[in-house]
Parts: C-alpha cells; sequence; structure tokens
C-alpha cells in the first residue's frame, strides 16, 4: 500500500511532507521523512549520517571509569574496577567469547578483595555503547537504592567492567558471593538511540548461567523507560526472584501494581508541566 503524501505549505519547497508528519513530534523513530521525487529530502539524509555517526561513535566511545566512580562516591558506593579477557575494542568485538570472562588478573584480585557476601551487586559494563552508561548507569542506580533499602537488602560494591558483555556479570557475581547480580550495560545502538540502557538480573550467578536464566529491562533512559519506572519494575523483579528465581520461570507483574501506576501518573503530570 503506498504511504498518503500532502504537499509542503511552507515556501516554495519542494518537499512533500507525509499526512501524518504531527506523529513525529511524539517519537524518536524515524517516520513521516517526506520526499523530493522518488528520494528522501537532503535533511534527512543529513539526519540519518548524523545518526549513524552516533550510533558508530557509542560503540567506539571508551568509558570514563574515574567519573564514574566518582558519581557513585557520592551516592556513598564504593567501587571495583574490572576488565574482560578481551585485549582491545577490536578483540571485543570480534570475540563475544573473550567479553563474557574476566581477566586473570581481574579475576584475582576480586578473590583477593575482601568484599563480604551481599544480596544484590551491580555491575556496570561499558557493552555496545558507554554514552548509555555514563549518562543512564548512575540516576538508575540512585533511584534503586532506596527501593533496596526497604526490602532489607545488601547491596555490595559496584563493580564496574571494560570490554564487557552481559555474561561477564555471571562470574563478578560467582567471586564476590552475589546471590544476585544486576549488569547495567549499554545495548546496541539504534539509529534514534545511541544511548540505551539494558538492565539483566541474575539470581545465583555463576560462570556457565543461560540467557534463559536472566530477566532483561531494556532502553533504560529519559526517552524510552524512565529511570522511576526501571528502578520500580528493577526492584520488583529483585523482590519476586528472591523466592522464585529469576529467568523464564520469573514472570513481570509490577505494571500491575498500584505503585506503577501511581508513579506513571506522577511522570504524565511533570511531562504537563514542563
Amino acid at each position: 500500500m503506498n504511504a498518503p503524501f500532502s504537499p509542503a505549505t511552507t515556501g516554495n519547497s519542494a518537499i512533500t511532507e507525509d499526512s501524518w508528519q504531527e506523529l513525529a513530534s511524539h517519537t524518536v523513530a524515524r517516520i513521516a521523512l517526506g520526499r523530493v521525487g522518488s528520494s528522501l529530502p537532503t535533511r534527512e539524509t543529513l539526519r540519518f549520517a548524523l545518526a549513524h555517526a552516533q550510533a558508530r561513535d557509542a560503540v567506539h566511545t571508551p568509558l570514563e571509569l574515574s567519573a564514574l566512580s566518582a558519581s557513585l562516591q557520592d551516592l556513598q558506593l564504593p567501587s571495583l574496577q574490572v576488565r574482560s579477557a578481551a585485549p582491545s575494542r577490536a578483540a571485543y568485538l570480534q570475540r563475544p567469547d573473550q567479553g563474557r570472562r574476566l581477566h586473570p588478573d581481574s579475576r584475582a584480585s576480586l578473590l583477593a578483595a575482601g568484599v563480604e557476601p551481599c544480596d544484590v551487586l551491580f555491575v556496570v559494563g561499558d557493552g555496545l555503547s558507554a554514552r548509555a552508561v555514563a549518562s543512564h548507569a548512575v540516576p538508575l542506580i540512585a533511584a534503586t537504592l532506596p527501593l533496596l533499602q526497604e526490602q532489607g537488602l545488601r547491596v555490595g560494591p559496584v563493580v564496574l567492567a571494560t570490554e564487557a558483555r552481559v555474561a561477564l556479570a555471571d562470574e563478578v557475581g560467582e567471586c564476590l558471593q552475589a546471590a544476585m547480580v544486576v549488569m547495567l550495560i549499554g545495548e546496541r545502538p539504534g539509529l534514534s538511540s545511541p544511548d540505551s540502557l539494558g538492565v539483566y538480573l541474575t539470581s545465583a550467578p555463576r560462570v556457565g548461567c543461560m540467557d534463559s536464566q536472566r530477566n532483561c529491562i531494556s532502553n533504560v533512559r529519559p526517552q524510552g523507560l524512565p529511570y522511576p519506572l526501571a528502578a520500580y519494575k528493577l526492584a520488583w523483579l529483585i523482590r519476586a526472584g528472591r523466592s522464585s528465581g529469576t529467568g523464564v520461570v520469573l514472570k513481570d507483574g509490577s505494571a500491575a501494581e498500584a505503585g506503577w501506576l501511581h508513579l506513571q501518573q506522577q511522570l504524565a503530570l511533570a511531562a504537563q508541566q514542563d
């Protein structure tokens, strides 16, 4: 079916705008681009090139560990730094298996750290978007901590990991004897979302855990799932997962609770006031 178009009404523009142009104001997705003849308008070609460059930068920009560590100190959270077995960014991208295991030196340092066992351990990994981690990891942890304190849970030091894949948190959690591990990691960037943060929750972490043993919360960022809702969902999964375990055995029911609906109403009201 051919998409409906209506002529542009401003100036002498040769751009034929989509009739649903007004919907574009409600999303960052690439919709209602318009056309010039049978081609995209120059403005959209340039926007595409910019989005592609931002996605590439997100993958290759290194994570600034010192800035993250300082922000965590403001939350009175100590941090440890580790790296995966991938010796370089190029190796990390070509060998996902290396990003899933700790470098031997990092494993030894964790085992020698003298950290007491904890209920919840946060691991912050650069993944495929250090920009996402730098922007959203600390605000999400800050929003989640009070909810975990209400549950009386012990939170361990935050582990900052470079060249990290999701499964790296399994080995980190095993080394530090965590009952549950939460991996905050930069997701694969899209052309409209180079800074999307993923959250992976795994109970009884250990080397060899399968993806079916995890629960995932994706697209955490102000333009996606806001921090308060992501924190509420994560705290709900942690509470439920303590008795049932995580993964396919744990179904997310957080959105059915009154607290979730109340948060949604608060966020909608705040958006209207802005």
